[in-house]
């Protein structure tokens, strides 16, 4: 193409992809778009005009011992590759690369190796761990571990919602409520109980101030306080790390609203220097963000109550960003909530660009939307380790009513593990700002497109494995592989760098979810009708080749999605 088109062939990989498996057959491998490589193509070529263009370009092109077939299509010429050399080429590149299977694809040599700091999860302490806290928890795990697998520096933030006047009135409930023991075994559990009791009495005016003195005091380092709301926090960050192991992730930091009250300060006086921040007449102080100055979009960053002021979550929200800037000197820096809080980000990138720093435009809100009706047996979801033992012992359930379950070795763990991909894959399935209704149901069948299925076809492939020893690539015999059902996993397997290019450029998972039901769908049918048990040697060898390619290329791309692949159902 690099000759006949004169351009080098750097500036055709990206215009050259492999054409998706489909019902019809007989497809080709790889397809050229016309549109991307014509000089003087501005997007309204008419289809003919390419359709010439094509049969054009088609016809000047010569088959070869790499190229058998060459065709042209509505905008595109299309490649069939010779069928021993395409079986080859794939089953060597997913041996030899592993882990690193499409990562190291060319369609990533041009992105440059980045720092990011990614913020997820972020649940408040005493407060319900909302199903909301669970999608920033997978989402964002699924786009630090996105970006380590291509290369990246990752720094993964926990931000808490460990201060304000909720400590107040917690402070004051666990003196009236409070039990040691209780705080030491379940701090999550104690704490929101504590919570919400001492929220009834919260309109009580005793209350109300015992709870402004005791923030006060807070505020002020009272030593005793400081040393109560610290054993909170701390308890709290222990029990979290134990859930979150549960859930495979892992944070580097542990940080929070309460590690920026000071420098909060610094940033409302550099607002004020720098001639940003006004004062309303009821002393609210705010930052005028409309174009034409006219105040017609505000960011509040001070609050009055008539006595004191209080600095907005606006203003510790910016101090953190700087002093992160600071501290890591990050390339780009991702917010991972729900939809619900894009303003808020809109207004913290704006305030920070007018404050001078122009790496704001390297900062992104990844949101999604919210979804309804995820409950427990014994009601809502209060805190997250409802969820896990809820979908741990409904999928339990599921195994053993099934008749294959019997010698699975750790019944309990593996559970687990095939649950949480249902979770995974439920919540990934479609785009992540859309809405949806959960259901458990739908989440656990172990037929159609859900986790289940993914991890029976990657306990089966492995049950193949285990029972016929694993394959040596070097001496198949690739003339064996020539079956359809043979040559669309190939098809399939030639397209995983481009899946995960694409979900690299838009950070949403749904591409790599699609590929690998793709995946397994193509593999169960495979596992059909080219059976390894009962064929010739050298039959039996090829195809356990293809089968292990697959089972490695599902396992990479469920790590990916912080599903951990199960040998055993």
């Amino acid at each position: 193409l690099s000759k006949v088109l004169d351009l080098p062939p750097e500036n055709l990989i990206k215009s050259i992809s492999a054409v998706p498996v489909s019902k019809k057959r007989h497809a080709a491998d790889f397809q050229l778009s016309i549109a991307s490589v014509i000089e003087n193509s501005s997007g309204n070529s008419l289809a003919q005009d390419l359709h010439l263009e094509a049969e054009q370009l088609a016809e000047r092109l010569k088959c070869d011992s790499v190229v058998s077939e060459i065709s042209a299509g509505p905008g595109t010429v299309n490649f069939t590759i010779n069928r021993e050399l395409l079986a080859k080429t794939v089953l060597q590149q997913v041996w030899k690369d592993g882990s690193e299977y499409g990562v190291k694809s060319e369609l990533f040599s041009a992105v440059p190796r980045q720092k990011a700091v990614i913020e997820f999860s972020s649940p408040n302490i005493a407060k319900k761990f909302h199903i909301g806290h669970l999608r920033s928890t997978i989402v964002g795990n699924f786009i630090a571990n996105l970006k380590v697998a291509l290369g990246h520096e990752v720094v993964r933030i926990n931000y808490l919602g460990d201060w304000g006047m909720q400590f107040g009135l917690l402070g004051v409930g666990f003196q009236s409520f409070g039990n040691k023991e209780k705080l030491k075994s379940s701090p999550l559990q104690h704490l929101f109980e504590v919570y919400v009791q001492i929220n009834k009495a919260a309109e009580d005016e005793n209350t109300k101030k015992l709870a402004k003195d005791f923030f006060r005091k807070l505020e002020e380092h009272d030593e005793q306080t400081l040393s109560i709301w610290k054993q909170f926090r701390d308890l709290s960050i222990e029990e979290y790390i134990r859930i979150y192991k549960r859930l495979g992730v892992h944070f580097d930091e542990y940080s929070g609203e309460s590690f920026y009250q000071e420098k909060a300060q610094e940033v409302l006086k550099m607002l004020e220097d720098k001639g940003l921040l006004q004062k309303t007449i009821r002393g609210t102080g705010i930052v005028d963000l409309s174009e034409k100055k006219d105040l017609s979009t505000v960011s509040t960053v001070m609050r009055s109550d008539g006595t004191s002021l209080y600095i907005t979550r606006q203003v510790i929200y910016l101090a953190a960003a700087i002093d992160r800037m600071n501290k890591h000197s990050w390339d780009t820096m991702i917010y991972v909530t729900d939809k619900s809080q894009s303003n808020h980000f809109q207004h913290l990138f704006q305030i920070l660009k007018l404050m001078g720093y122009d790496w704001a435009e390297r900062c992104q809100h990844v949101s999604f939307g919210l979804v309804q009706g995820m409950k427990t047996r014994r009601g809502e979801v209060i805190f997250l380790e409802d969820v896990l033992n809820e979908v741990r012992s409904r999928m339990l359930q599921n195994m053993t009513s099934t008749k294959t379950t019997k010698e699975v070795q750790d019944p309990v763990e593996t559970a687990e593990k095939v649950g949480l991909a249902a979770l995974i894959i439920q919540d990934f399935r479609g785009l992540l700002s859309s809405d949806y209704q959960f259901s458990w149901d739908r989440a656990l069948q172990n037929r159609g497109d859900t986790g289940v299925f993914l991890q029976y076809t990657h306990a089966r492939l492995h049950s193949l494995e285990r029972m016929h020893g694993n394959a040596e690539l070097t001496d198949i015999n690739v003339a064996c592989l020539q079956e359809p059902d043979a040559i669309s996993v190939l098809q399939h397997l030639l397209r995983y760098d481009e899946v995960l290019y694409r979900s690299s450029q838009d950070l949403q998972p749904k591409h790599i979810v699609s590929y690998l039901l793709t995946l397994s769908h193509l593999a169960a049918v495979a596992h059909k009708t080219l059976p390894v048990k009962g064929s010739a040697p050298d039959v039996a060898q090829a195809r356990l080749c293809l089968f292990q390619a697959v089972r490695l290329v599902l396992a990479n791309g469920m790590k990916l999605l912080g599903i951990t692949p199960v040998t055993q159902m």
